[in-house]
């Protein structure tokens, strides 16, 4: 038995060496090494005042597509509330427990743990046994808590990777020194920080007020248009 653990951890090692910061593959990752028919990885928006709210950023085996396309709220459904306690849910069968009300499948085991990142939930990690199924052992909490942990490891690395990327962003932090060091990490932050920053410079640069609004209604539109087109993709992939 001894042995089997030893073995496990060795391939887990492994495997999180090799995703890396790839969420799809941590997701698969997660979904392997706890023999869950379904895993899938939220991410919140950030936002660190008013509704936060996930979605579905990564994913492995069969979920509904209105489960790709949800956008979950701070404190609505398991995955919700999982977000809102910071404490992982475990269920043995979702069909004789008090939250079959609020899941998508009506039999199996369903575990949700939180995505850490330096102290507040970024996320949630959720694995599905599969209809009538169970997962295998003790094990499989602590597995997903430590992909869970890389994971958020890997959210704030692409976040990191975004602003650095980025020159107005860099000159925006350089410009908000007292909060620079941090806001990189909040991302509801940082938004304010760009919006703040763009504003001053369109009026810098002699732009009217109308002019800015204009500005500010294109970056709405092309919000919207890319959202689109990830709902149109996860329909078509369902399909």
């Amino acid at each position: 038995m001894a042995n089997d653990t030893s073995l496990a951890l060795q391939a887990l090692h492994q495997g999180l060496a090799e995703a890396g910061n790839d969420l799809q593959q941590l997701t698969s990752l997660a979904a392997r090494f706890v023999d869950a028919e379904a895993c899938s990885l939220m991410q919140a928006d950030g936002a660190d005042d008013g509704v936060i709210r996930m979605s579905v950023c990564a994913s492995h085996g069969p979920l509904a597509a209105a489960a790709l396309t949800a956008s979950v709220a701070h404190g609505e459904g398991l995955a919700g509330q999982v977000l809102a306690s910071g404490l992982p849910l475990v269920i043995a069968d979702i069909a004789t427990s008090p939250y079959a009300h609020l899941a998508r499948r009506s039999t199996g085991g369903l575990i949700v743990v939180p995505v850490p990142i330096d102290g507040r939930i970024a996320g949630t990690l959720n694995a599905s046994a599969g209809a009538g199924a169970a997962f295998p052992g003790p094990l499989a909490l602590p597995t997903l808590q430590l992909i869970a942990l890389f994971a958020g490891k890997a959210m704030q690395a692409a976040q990191l990777q975004g602003v650095l990327a980025s020159r107005f962003a860099q000159l925006a932090l350089l410009r908000d020194a007292p909060a620079s060091a941090t806001t990189y990490r909040h991302p509801g932050r940082l938004a304010r920080v760009l919006a703040k920053s763009f504003y001053r410079e369109m009026v810098r640069a002699g732009f009217a007020s109308g002019q800015i609004v204009q500005a500010a209604t294109e970056i709405i539109s092309e919000l919207n248009s890319q959202l689109t087109r990830a709902k149109a993709d996860a329909r078509e992939e369902k399909e």
